[in-house]
């Protein structure tokens, strides 16, 4: 029996009307149609090193390319660990601690799915990676949000304690941080993970940026994961990908580790979002983490150069960069420029010097917080950094 459908019933679900076609889109398709060069959405136009390239290649010849195993490959699991223990002294069982996703966003989406019931609450800070506020609504939660000022984008004790509740079920960490480039300091993190263990909250760390840290960092390029800490790793998931590190944004191969319990949670929700993922490409980012320090301290470095070169452009143009620590974005304020919109200088910085950025103030539920901010990537080749420097010299105020 044919049913009909009613056309002026909206078909997402109410919870989800507030997140349509993202901005990265929006924005991507600006820079298409203009020509622009695209400053807005955060990949490389590079690929990474070539053993980790090559290892995919092997695998996919090798005849590796069926359904891997649930968990993750084996290798790429005890590789998870490994780099753990190597870097930051956390002795992580590869068996039981460690989950292989799709990419750290399903690693998010599938943790919130799995922890946080309908009426929790999840703090985030903002300005947010947009996956975490569609996470949580998705898991039928309620996001308490804790403002990032500019330009130090530091934590305010006051707000950050005022956002925990009996109801709080989980706090989201970015550090390096997207959009603003902020590393947190370890008693920024401190104080994220006394508020948790004083709600009973489990903390959820995103670390996709761990090796993208600066040298003139407040952490000297030392990342400091906040399981590390004295009484957090009982209570931490932390996830990673290969997709920043390595410069291979495309294979989506990510991973959480943490308590067995917890890791247990996540994978029963996990299993029937994709169920399993990029299979020749794990073994792939297992020999990738395997790469020795050198590798790792040029990545950083390499980026550190591409970092200078885009502010010195942005200086040029009459704006005052907000110098990251980390990541590969760099914020500005548009009222330099006159433009207390910065979703309107956006739009009009193709026509006005042939470049795409991004406003802040999508990433914030605050509407007057970042209005007029806008976010530049510097993953591109140094010779595309240096033509859109030279036109972005170009701006003038508006009067």
């Amino acid at each position: 029996m044919d049913v009909d459908v009613d056309p002026g019933r909206p078909q997402l679900v109410s919870r989800m009307r507030g997140f349509g076609t993202t901005i990265f889109a929006e924005m991507t398709a600006l820079a298409q149609r203009t020509g622009s060069i695209n400053l807005g959405q955060g990949f490389p136009d590079t690929d990474g090193p070539a053993a980790v390239l090559e290892a995919a290649v092997d695998a996919i010849r090798s005849g590796r390319n069926q359904y891997p195993p649930g968990p993750g490959v084996p290798e790429l699991r005890r590789a998870v660990a490994a780099h753990q223990r190597r870097f930051y002294e956390l002795d992580v069982d590869p068996d039981t601690e460690v989950l292989v996703t799709a990419g750290a966003t399903e690693a998010i989406a599938s943790a919130l799915l799995a922890l946080v019931d309908v009426g929790d609450e999840v703090v985030l800070f903002e300005p947010y990676y947009d996956s975490y506020a569609a996470a949580v609504a998705l898991a039928g939660g309620e996001r308490r949000t804790v403002v990032l000022r500019a330009p130090d984008f530091a934590i305010d004790e006051t707000a950050l304690r005022a956002a925990f509740s009996s109801r709080t079920k989980a706090v989201v960490v970015n550090t390096p941080h997207n959009p603003t480039g902020k590393v947190f300091t370890p008693a920024e993190l401190t104080l994220v993970g006394r508020l948790a263990a004083e709600h009973g909250a489990v903390v959820l760390s995103d670390e996709v940026y761990e090796h993208l840290l600066f040298s003139d960092g407040p952490t000297a390029g030392r990342h400091v994961p906040i399981a590390t800490l004295p009484g957090l790793s009982d209570r931490t998931l932390t996830i990673s990908s290969a997709g920043k590190t390595f410069s291979v944004t495309g294979w989506k191969v990510g991973w959480v580790h943490g308590p067995a319990d917890l890791v247990d949670a996540v994978r029963a929700v996990k299993q029937f979002v994709t169920f399993v993922a990029s299979g020749p490409f794990q073994p792939a980012v297992a020999v990738g983490l395997g790469l020795p320090d050198d590798v790792y301290a040029e990545i950083a470095s390499a980026l550190q150069l591409r970092r200078d070169l885009l502010c010195e452009g942005l200086r040029a143009a009459g704006l005052t960069p907000m110098v990251p620590a980390g990541t590969y974005f760099v914020i500005v304020d548009g009222a330099e420029l006159g433009y207390e919109d910065g979703l309107e200088l956006c739009r009009a910085l193709p026509a006005l010097a042939g470049v795409v950025a991004v406003p802040v103030r999508v990433f914030h539920d605050d509407p007057k917080a970042g209005r007029s901010l806008v976010r530049f990537a510097f993953c591109k080749q140094p010779a595309v950094l240096r033509e859109a420097a030279e036109r972005l010299s170009r701006l003038r105020p508006v009067s």
